[in-house]
């Protein structure tokens, strides 16, 4: 096994490891130490069947179902061996999509962090990728928080902001939702601004989302204010990687370290992905550690 940087700012490349054969304890742990201190790693080349896809998943902790809004699509599968994944694709057949989405941009977010108890992390599979488009793209939120100017870090390092669980990270408003019309009183979650991350504790900016995010406390023009800030600084280049998809690709990150956002492609082309994601556990904040 080798594991190699992806570029200076996040992520590594981890090759000669077959996921569909399995691995010995020794292995997983370098590999999930190299996630820990990467953020991200990649897999490439890989020929996966969902219950394959499921067993390397799991290694990393118990797995979520599929939330409720795409538990009607469909499941490559078809079996029980496939409970915990769900589809990630602009694909429609007879009529209906199959799976979750579509072909738009998708901005910069951390995975359901309306959540109290966000994902520990996200598993996704090229079964089916475009030729162009539909890079994905990560932000290194330890490099984000590590490098902060003073001031910054001054104003955020013990605040708290709501994570609007309203709309998706494509803009789709989720069934049931109402239009966010004052972000003070959006639902979902509120989380510290800078967590310490429960395995190596580290800490890291946790944003969620820019759309309806909120800072507690604040007007809501200073928390506008502040927020764009924020996301002007943390996603810029010297922290970020964008990923350009080939077949096979698997692409596994930490949800509590790292932001990612899709290009928009081409919606004539099939793109199909496979998505697990391992369930989280408490977010302590900075200041708690």
């Amino acid at each position: 096994m080798q594991i190699s940087p992806l570029n200076d700012a996040i992520g590594a490349r981890v090759d000669g490891v077959d996921l569909a054969a399995g691995f010995d304890d020794e292995t997983f742990a370098a590999i999930h130490q190299a996630w820990l201190d990467r953020c991200v790693l990649l897999f490439r080349r890989q020929k996966l069947t969902p219950a394959q896809l499921v067993a390397f998943a799991a290694r990393f902790g118990p797995l979520e179902p599929p939330p409720g809004s795409e538990k009607d699509l469909r499941s490559d599968a078809g079996a029980d061996e496939a409970r915990d994944m769900w589809i990630i694709s602009n694909v429609v057949e007879n009529g209906k999509a199959i799976g979750a989405l579509g072909y738009g941009e998708a901005e910069w977010h951390s995975d359901m962090t309306y959540l109290n108890v966000p994902p520990t992390a996200s598993v996704l599979y090229g079964h089916e990728v475009p030729a162009m488009g539909a890079n994905t793209w990560f932000a290194n939120m330890y490099a984000a928080w590590e490098q902060m100017p003073q001031d910054l870090r001054s104003a955020v390092e013990n605040a708290q902001a709501l994570h609007n669980s309203s709309y998706t990270s494509a803009g789709e408003l989720r069934k049931g939702m109402d239009a966010v019309t004052d972000v003070r009183d959006a639902p979902g979650a509120v989380h510290p601004i800078v967590i310490t991350h429960p395995e190596n504790g580290r800490q890291a900016l946790f944003l969620g989302r820019r759309t309806n995010a909120y800072i507690k406390g604040m007007t809501v023009a200073d928390s506008e204010t502040m927020l764009d800030r924020l996301w002007d600084y943390c996603v810029a280049d010297r922290f970020s990687y964008s990923h350009q998809w080939q077949p096979g690709d698997v692409l596994i990150w930490d949800n509590r370290s790292t932001l990612h956002r899709r290009d928009a492609f081409d919606p004539e082309a099939r793109r199909i992905l496979w998505r697990c994601q391992i369930k989280g556990t408490a977010l302590p904040a900075a200041n708690a550690a």
